[in-house]
């Protein structure tokens, strides 16, 4: 017979004596439980005493925690929270240096528990720490060349200990001195610094960034982009991280106006160019937390095309009206300017009106009508000066070749600059906020200064390259279009390392090479919707449907490991969710690192009974997805997260590790729940293996015309002498 569920057998260490194994019942008050551990061993005031998890973690066992606790724990019976915190507040407060340093070093383990972090914080321990780093770490430099290594590692467990406990957010950001802020940013502005100190003060100044608008504001100060450009130029990738995780946090909580104005610092320090050499070139692969960085670098970066993006151009405006002129001049330079006579004005109008029909307008008496539509706005026109002066010969040469052909296939050049902007604006995605979990980003645009006009300008040739080899008219601009996307996506999928690569790229990805691409993906589909056809998918479909559940099923049978996503991206947290062979429980539970392979069921604690399930809810409808919090701003975050509700106001919260995962365990648990699978990935699977299905079928038929309707029925025979009795 099992025991009951409510019972877990565990280890229990204590120094100097033998483990204990004991059954617990999780019905119990802890501290009762923590009582009969003591008097085992004859130990007094058991209210000093608790439990703690005897594994690297050391976390502590609580009334909220303990249904954590698995059959086979080892667990280690220690001082209490409360005793622990008092303990090390006096410690760390030792004249001796010796003490000092050892209790340091105890109290940035210990942090990373939430429990003693509370006990500790409750003890104003926190601003103990900020005292010692604003005073103490003048007494300690006095002694820093005789004890050099004790000083950095006494200032390093300092600052570890202080980021621990700010992480669990149980105090705010905005308590902290201008003192405490300028004696961390000093720790970073200094040439020379202890590598654990750098980093955990980066952390610190990067943290205090995001929290708080006013702390923005007084670290912008203290804190030069020019000061933080000699961390990239190390071989340290980790200091890099948190050099441009900070970098970024500066750029993104900067007010609107400025900026455009640390853009232009940003330029001038050349961090484009350092950040190629020094992390995208260097001999070493990136990380994770790197490539998420700088992703979030471009697309801050890209942001800062929204406004321009989103401005209309204003007729009445000469300036802008000008750069216009400036478009027409660039490619009409030969032809003879009108003169000034008052005579010649109808003239002059008359060529200009022709010559913006030429750059294809599709306003050509007033052209700066085009601008007007929001996106692309005056991007459009920056993009198309940029062009015409830094690729002039092409500029000219696309011009004039379209004007001047007479069969109406002409490329309008006008036109086209606009949409192709508005386009590449929605693939790089101008004016959205970086995604938390998105490391997306394209070395080639860390090649230049002006990496997206360049980027328009071999797209805009690539768009006139396209429409030649189209044939296409004004008709089939869209058509068009909807090719130069794709060529542009493909092209960028593979992550060219700089702007040539990608443009060798595109060259061989030809309108024919796209033709061949699109064939082998549909595999003629036009043949595929006759009505035979049509009536033998729909008596199909319900075999290959059932086929999609089983694999769904099997796949949350086999689990998946999903992560515990916090405010700081860096200590990574995972648990393990999996369905039963039977379909009946769903079996989950916490996991120290991501695991290799599945896990096996008796290892996840907690369950929860696919017959308690009352909903699936996805999105914005999840309950940790309408918490106060960074996570329900991000639309990628959003995109992954589902819930199972059950009970009365239960629910089990989830964040897909990528959108496939996402899409197999909705489809799953829908499944369990007898409703309809409606996501990308079904719909995909759908089709190819009807598609599969249907080709198998008719491979006997092959050359054969099927017609739409079946033959008529012939006459009945005269006779049926024909007709044999067997018997």
């Amino acid at each position: 017979m099992p025991p009951p569920a409510d019972i877990v057998k565990v280890a229990i260490e204590w120094p100097g004596a033998y483990p204990k194994l004991m059954e617990i019942d999780q019905k119990k008050p802890l501290s009762a439980i923590i009582k009969e551990v003591c008097d085992g061993w004859s130990l007094a005031n058991h209210e000093y005493f608790a439990l703690q998890h005897a594994d690297s973690s050391n976390f502590y066992i609580t009334e909220k925690n303990r249904n954590e606790i698995k059959n086979g724990t080892i667990l280690r019976l220690t001082t209490s929270p409360a005793q622990n915190a008092q303990q090390l507040h006096e410690r760390i407060q030792s004249s001796s240096m010796d003490a000092k340093l050892e209790a340091l070093k105890d109290l940035a383990s210990l942090s990373r528990d939430v429990t003693f972090a509370q006990e500790f914080i409750n003890l104003d321990g926190i601003s103990l720490l900020t005292q010692m780093v604003e005073s103490g770490t003048e007494r300690y430099q006095k002694l820093q060349k005789i004890m050099k290594p004790c000083f950095g590692d006494m200032l390093s467990f300092t600052l570890t200990a202080f980021v621990e406990l700010m992480d669990h957010g149980i105090v705010s950001w905005d308590t902290f001195s201008v003192a405490f802020i300028k004696k961390i940013a000093s720790f970073v502005n200094k040439s020379a610094m202890d590598i654990s100190i750098l980093q955990r003060s980066l952390a610190i100044l990067e943290s205090m960034v995001l929290n708080s608008h006013d702390l923005y504001q007084k670290v912008a100060q203290e804190i030069t982009i020019g000061q933080l450009i000699p961390h990239l130029q190390g071989s340290d990738q980790e200091i890099q991280t948190y050099t441009i995780a900070v970098i970024n946090a500066l750029f993104l909580k900067a007010p609107d106006e400025r900026r455009q104005e640390m853009a232009n610092i940003l330029a001038q320090k050349q961090l484009r160019s350092i950040i190629l050499t020094h992390v995208i070139r260097a001999q070493r692969a990136i990380n994770n937390e790197m490539a998420h960085q700088l992703y979030v670098l471009q697309v801050l970066t890209f942001n800062l095309l929204e406004d321009r993006m989103m401005t209309k151009m204003d007729p009445q405006d000469q300036a802008q009206r000008d750069i216009i002129f400036e478009l027409r001049r660039i490619a009409f330079d030969a032809e003879s300017e009108p003169n000034n006579s008052s005579g010649s004005m109808e003239k002059r109008k008359s060529m200009y009106t022709r010559d913006y029909k030429k750059l294809g307008f599709i306003n050509h008496v007033n052209p700066a009508m085009d601008f007007t539509q929001t996106p692309p706005g005056m991007l459009a026109l920056d993009n198309m000066l940029y062009f015409a002066k830094h690729h002039q010969d092409a500029y000219i040469r696309i011009v004039l070749e379209n004007s001047s052909r007479e069969d109406k296939h002409e490329c309008p050049f006008g036109r086209s600059s606009i949409e192709l902007t508005k386009m590449l604006c929605e693939i790089l995605k101008v004016g959205e906020l970086p995604g938390e979990t998105c490391n997306d980003f394209h070395p080639m645009f860390f090649t230049h200064d002006r990496s997206f006009e360049e980027f328009f300008c071999i797209c805009i040739q690539l768009l006139n390259k396209t429409w030649k080899e189209m044939r296409a008219t004004s008709e089939d601009f869209n058509k068009v279009m909807q090719v130069v996307k794709e060529q542009v996506m493909r092209a960028l999928t593979t992550k060219p390392s700089s702007l040539d690569q990608f443009k060798s790229k595109l060259q061989n990805l030809s309108y024919t090479e796209i033709l061949k691409i699109r064939q082998s993906e549909r595999m003629n589909q036009e043949d595929f919707q006759s009505r035979p056809i049509l009536e033998l998918k729909e008596k199909i479909q319900p075999e290959i449907l059932e086929l999609i559940k089983q694999q769904r099923l099997n796949r949350l049978v086999e689990g998946t490991c999903f992560r515990k996503l916090n405010a700081r991206r860096r200590q990574d947290k995972f648990w393990y969710c999996r369905l039963s062979p039977n379909h009946k429980v769903l079996h989950y539970g916490d996991l120290e690192e991501s695991p290799q392979g599945e896990v096996p069921h008796d290892s996840l604690q907690d369950k929860l009974p696919v017959a308690d399930i009352k909903a699936v809810v996805t999105g914005k409808d999840c309950p940790h997805m309408k918490e106060k919090g960074a996570l329900k701003q991000n639309k990628e975050v959003l995109e992954l997260a589902f819930s199972i509700l059950y009970d009365s106001n239960c629910q089990l919260n989830f964040i897909a590790p990528d959108k496939h995962e996402y899409c197999i365990w909705t489809d799953g648990l829908n499944a369990l729940l007898g409703k309809d699978m409606m996501s990308d990935l079904t719909r995909n699977d759908l089709d190819t293996l009807l598609s599969m299905e249907i080709k198998l079928r008719l491979l006997d038929l092959e050359n054969i015309q099927i017609p739409d309707a079946p033959p008529p029925i012939p006459k009945e025979p005269s006779n049926y002498d024909f007709v044999y009795d067997c018997n």
